[in-house]
């Protein structure tokens, strides 16, 4: 399976950036895609997914300013981000998963990381937000 993200880039403040993400390759139906991110030195988060019924999640830190996506017939993802901010700084990365139980995959244990779980990631697109 390949997933490659398009779109990153830099912004001022109160910006706007539209991320797509591309899968190709699978032989499986996709149960869900989501944006994640991750600052360096931090653990990576999930932004923003959408479930094949059309549910979508989205993390407090992006409600009512990103909107996610999904065309599926062109196995397409996208993330559109308006209002952004310097603290949205950080590398998208998009996650592709066949399997329900991992999209809806709450920590097992202390210290669990759930998106590790996830099988499919792209190669990641910076963005910055300067103030």
């Amino acid at each position: 399976v390949q997933v490659a993200e398009y779109g990153g880039g830099s912004v001022q403040s109160n910006g706007s950036l539209r991320l797509s993400c591309v899968v190709s390759g699978s032989t499986r139906p996709t149960y869900c895609m989501g944006w994640f991110r991750q600052v360096e030195g931090k653990e990576r988060e999930r932004v923003a997914q959408i479930d094949s019924d059309g549910s979508i999640t989205y993390a407090d830190s992006a409600k009512g300013r990103f909107t996610i996506s999904r065309d599926v017939a062109k196995n397409t993802l996208y993330l559109q981000m308006d209002s952004l901010k310097p603290e949205d700084t950080a590398m998208y990365y998009c996650a592709a998963e066949a399997l329900a139980e991992v999209c809806h995959m709450t920590p097992l244990y202390v210290g669990h990381l759930v998106w590790t779980e996830y099988k499919n990631w792209g190669q990641g697109t910076q963005v910055t937000v300067s103030s």
